[in-house]
This record gives C-alpha cells, structure tokens and sequence, in this order.
C-alpha cells in the first residue's frame, strides 16, 4: 500500500529527493503481512475526543481532481494544486511540490493487495509499518467502520520514521465497496501537518468506493 510524504532533502539535491521518494513507495507499497501487536498506543494528550470526529463523507470541493483506480473499484480526489507522479501498475498518485522542489504532500490509492480488513485495518497498517522500517508507528488515533462514499472503512493517523530515515504523518484508510477494496494514504512532513491537515481531512471525506 502507499502512502505518505518525505521530509524531502532540500532543493539543492533533487536526485537524492527522488530517492527518498522512490524508497517511500516500496515501503508502502511492499506487502503487509506482518505480525501483530508492535503499534504503539496513543499518548493521553492526542485520544482526547472522539476520533476523526471531523469525518463527513461527501462531494470534494469545487475545482478539485479526481482519479479513477484502473479496476474501477474508487476514486481518489486530491487538491487543485496537486500534479499526477508515478505511480505502481493499478494505483493512482498525486503530489504536491514547493517552488524548490520539496515533496509536502502526498495522495495515494491503491486496490487490496493482501489480508486487510475493515475490522482490523489499525493495526495492520502499523504492523506494516514496523515491519518495512525497522521501527514501530505511533498511533495517533483510529476509527473502525466509517461510512465513506459507496462503502465501509477504517482509518489509522500515524507518525513513523522511514528506513531512510525521513519522518512521515500520514492519514492511511481501507476501505471496501460492492467491487472490492482499496487503500488511501494521505501524508505530509509532521512539520506542515498542521497547514496540510484540512486538505488531508477533505481527501478522506470525499474517497468513493463502489
């Protein structure tokens, strides 16, 4: 599954920008199946209130971009400014870029790949984590059985350290349909989160399945 933006080297090193971001998307994209259990909780301070009360499916705003995944099973939409980027065979991608070049946000869906469940998609997802970067996630919060466009889902938002060795906050969803089920992954440095958070919390609201 994808997922997730780098803290992305500066301008004055855009090849090895380019491989932070390719290795971000064979962490994210590699298999899940790891073993349970090595999620951290989350700390008193974030569990306060209810999680991802903010969540209200609908309509993206005005002027937004959607992408279709190729099996036809959802489509991802995604702010005005950001551009279409590389993406593996069936999932779709998007990016946001400062002026020098810096990845500060990203958008991802992919179909189901493995194990995931709507019931258990929490913990899956951090055990991926640790599992690909050597490390456990930190659980900020989950929500298991949200009413999404067209079908169910579950979110985790998480903070992780990548393998190599940027720091990512993403918001990463499964979530099912009639026509099957598929993943998406919105993230941004931990340092923009709060600019980028209500583009991220639109993402979520407006992902449809069928």
């Amino acid at each position: 599954m994808i997922a997730a933006v780098p803290t992305m080297a500066t301008a004055t090193s855009k090849a090895r920008a380019a491989a932070a971001v390719a290795a971000l998307i064979v962490t994210l994209t590699s298999g899940c199946g790891a073993p349970h259990g090595r999620g951290q909780e989350p700390d008193a301070a974030v569990s306060k209130g209810p999680a991802f009360a903010w969540f209200r499916a609908g309509a993206a705003p005005v002027g937004w971009k959607m992408f279709g995944l190729p099996d036809g099973t959802a489509a991802l939409s995604v702010s005005p400014e950001a551009e279409p980027a590389q993406s593996d065979p069936g999932s779709v991608t998007a990016e946001v870029h400062s002026p020098s070049g810096e990845l500060l946000l990203y958008f991802n869906a992919t179909p189901k790949q493995g194990d995931e469940t709507v019931a258990a998609w929490p913990e899956f997802r951090l055990d991926h984590l640790a599992d690909e970067n050597g490390g456990p996630a930190k659980k900020l919060s989950s929500r298991v059985g949200m009413a999404f466009l067209g079908g169910t889902g579950s979110c985790v938002e998480d903070t992780y350290t990548a393998r190599v060795g940027h720091d990512y906050h993403e918001l990463a969803c499964f979530v099912e349909g009639a026509s099957g089920g598929s993943v998406l992954v919105v993230a941004a440095p931990p340092q923009d989160w709060d600019r980028y958070s209500p583009l991220v919390q639109q993402a979520v609201d407006a992902y449809a399945v069928r």
